[in-house]
């Protein structure tokens, strides 16, 4: 077995984000400003391994980027906030994708309208090697298809626990392929619903767990999130309540890589959960899904505060 150097890996795609906070999204032409903008990298998995390189987990992402300004400053960004990018190269005379998003100022609302880019997915044979192997989770999100299966197997034969984001509105049938080669799913209720079938979230829990994953953990935005590991009594996480929240962009990805560092470091599972909730929640507190990525000692003194009011 390969040596354990990275806490995470991660296998997905990523974005360039321009997010614009606004009254309302337009019905028709017209002009309105916006005190509140904010340029910066987006995608699941690597917002996830964003949040889990501020808390100190190492971490490295598989991708490709566009050979464009739009990706030299995802690249830029990633390495700055920690995450090693020595396996997502820029290709030559090829774009990254890039988004418009409106955040709607009353309710956190979003519009977005993206460009795809030009960077084509990877393939199986294009996975590097020696790295999945190194790590102790490997996170994925549906991206990079073909790869998404050949790195699963790889981890698989390496004893690195495979991660799968479940994201509200992205269930597909084509994922019940893969949910067997899964340890760890991390589920919007949506997608766990459409999944199982089931609107119960026990029941979907253990419909998924039959299919592969011995942790399964159910996410439902301000009603908390339910956590289920084969073998053990379930509990709920209660959601964080914060009363000056901007935005939601990217609570479901922080939540991911918070909880994913936890297990990679061998917490206890209801720390795991507990933290995961509290730096989801401290992240609304800016726009852009990487708008407040707090410190574990700013999340510890959030719990602290909450526990002691």
């Amino acid at each position: 077995m390969a040596e354990k150097t990275l806490d995470l890996v991660g296998l997905g795609v990523c974005t360039l984000d321009l997010l614009m906070r606004v009254d309302e999204f337009p019905g028709e032409e017209g002009v309105q400003r916006t005190d509140e903008s904010t340029l910066q990298g987006g995608g699941p998995v690597s917002t996830a391994l964003a949040a889990a390189s501020v808390l100190g987990a190492t971490t490295g992402l598989i991708d490709q980027l566009g050979d464009d300004w739009r990706g030299e400053l995802i690249q830029r960004e990633l390495i700055k906030l920690g995450v090693g990018m020595e396996h997502a190269p820029r290709l030559p005379e090829t774009t990254s994708c890039i988004a418009s998003v409106w955040v709607r100022r009353r309710d956190g609302g979003r519009s977005i309208a993206f460009s795809a880019g030009s960077v084509p997915e990877l393939t199986a044979g294009q996975l590097p090697e020696g790295v999945i192997e190194s790590a102790s989770i490997l996170h994925t999100n549906g991206r990079h298809w073909e790869a998404m299966f050949e790195a699963a197997q790889r981890a698989k034969a390496a004893d690195t626990r495979v991660s799968f984001d479940g994201g509200a509105h992205r269930f597909r049938e084509a994922m019940r392929e893969f949910i067997p080669l899964v340890d760890i799913a991390i589920v919007a209720r949506e997608w766990a619903e459409r999944f199982a079938l089931t609107d119960d979230i026990a029941d979907a829990a253990a419909v998924i767990q039959q299919a592969g994953p011995s942790l399964v953990v159910i996410t439902d935005g301000l009603a908390g999130s339910w956590i289920f590991l084969r073998g053990r009594e379930s509990f709920h996480q209660p959601a964080f309540p914060v009363e000056d929240a901007i935005d939601t962009t990217g609570c479901g990805d922080v939540y991911h890589g918070a909880f994913l560092t936890g297990l990679a470091q061998n917490w206890e599972l209801t720390e795991c959960a507990r933290i995961a909730s509290a730096m989801a929640a401290l992240n609304t507190k800016g726009l852009g899904g990487r708008g407040n990525l707090a410190t574990l000692r700013e999340i510890r003194a959030t719990i602290l505060k909450r526990q002691s009011a």
